[in-house]
């Protein structure tokens, strides 16, 4: 595994996973360059290199993935979970990616929502990193000795595609306005130019991206699901909502 770079003083480092070498640009993109530019070290985890796709080869994909991390001011790699395609929810996966998280010891993991009208892949993804997050703490697994217990402060969610995002559950709206971080955004989005030849998925999450940010009063915005409610010393953190009242 590569080490998270050091985190500055009260700066938990971020761990993504994606299923495919785009799923974190166009997901939550927006926000990994947030965070990488207010100084939170970002470490990217791609479990396949897209090889089931129509456009692009593996060897492309895998280029353009490395080019947008560097673009996105964080580090990355790909591990093999079965390939494009065939990414199944068993134990042994869940073993493999709760190494990885004590490997590296980060304090929030994104990972695809577990809506399941999306691409198999994404919410199979979801489901492995949420069962790896648990058995990461667990002291007592034979599989996983060779690593010490560790505990993440927080698993959210990120919906790749507009069908991703949970119906009723309640978003964490994360403002993503800033200019240098829409442009790093927007370039590591445009490095996936094998992907862009059917579609502008660069133009799809920038609409989604306006849209959810003037429902909060923000001009960007993308979203996180948490998969556990937040907990708080005080009511101090809790600074604003998205609505106007």
């Amino acid at each position: 595994m590569k080490p998270i770079p050091t985190s500055p003083p009260n700066i938990a480092p971020l761990l993504v996973f994606g299923a495919h070498p785009d799923d974190i640009e166009f997901g939550c993109g927006g926000i990994v360059a947030r965070e990488t530019i207010i100084g939170r070290p970002a470490h990217l985890i791609v479990c396949s290199r897209g090889e089931a796709g129509t456009h692009g080869t593996a060897a492309e994909r895998t280029a353009e993935a490395e080019k947008a991390a560097r673009l996105l001011g964080a580090t990355m790699e790909f591990i093999d979970l079965g390939g494009d395609a065939h990414l199944e929810v068993r134990p042994a996966h869940a073993f493999k990616l709760a190494d990885i998280i004590r490997s590296l010891k980060p304090g929030l993991v994104l990972a695809p929502t577990l809506t399941p009208n999306q691409h198999p892949d994404h919410w199979r993804l979801g489901e492995l990193v949420r069962d790896a997050a648990r058995l990461a703490r667990f002291g007592g697994l034979a599989e996983l000795k060779g690593t010490p217990p560790h505990a993440i402060r927080q698993l959210l969610f990120y919906a790749i595609t507009p069908g991703a995002e949970p119906a009723g559950a309640m978003p964490v709206v994360i403002d993503v306005s800033s200019t240098e971080t829409v442009a790093a955004w927007t370039a590591a989005m445009e490095a996936h130019a094998s992907q862009l030849k059917t579609r502008n998925y660069v133009e799809l999450q920038l609409a989604r991206a306006r849209m959810h940010g003037l429902g909060a009063g923000l001009e960007y915005a993308q979203l996180l699901y948490p998969n556990d409610p937040f907990v708080f010393d005080s009511l101090a953190p809790l600074t604003r909502s998205a609505r106007t009242f």
